[in-house]
């Protein structure tokens, strides 16, 4: 068990739209993610999903109603409801869902806001493993 800072973890997502995991409990994940524009309608047939608002403000928009949040407020997209999300400005928001639980729900092929290429998330991926190294090292006393 470690303490984990959320905001310093928030401070390496640069790309809106893109969960990251940062824990795992209970069969539930807590991602982190970055909101700018409008994410696509959709639903999640068989789970909920809790958007917390960390930092800034976003809508949750329902097809018979607009929710709208600050920091540190919250709404849960009951499951078979279709919704999406927007944020007029960068929003930082923290979910709760289900492992494996897909953020476009029943959407099977759509283009993504801010999807990036298969060689991009690589470059991402090893940006991230550096980033582990040089802490690990750091940690260690190594140069």
């Amino acid at each position: 068990m470690v303490a984990a800072s959320i905001d310093e973890k928030f401070s390496f997502i640069t790309e809106h739209w893109r969960p990251r995991v940062v824990a795992e409990l209970n069969g539930q994940e807590v991602k982190l993610v970055k909101f700018e524009g409008e994410f696509p309608w959709h639903q999640h047939d068989n789970t909920d999903e809790m958007f917390l608002v960390w930092c800034g403000e976003i809508r949750v928009e329902f097809r018979d109603r607009v929710v709208s949040l600050r920091s540190v407020e919250y709404c849960v997209a009951p499951s078979r409801v279709e919704h999406r999300t927007c944020a007029d400005e960068e929003a930082a928001v923290v979910l709760f869902e289900p492992v494996a639980t897909r953020d476009t729900g029943n959407l099977q092929s759509r283009a993504m806001p801010g999807r990036t290429s298969v060689e991009r998330f690589l470059r991402t991926f090893a940006l991230w493993a550096a980033l582990a190294a040089l802490k690990l090292s750091a940690a260690r006393g190594m140069p």
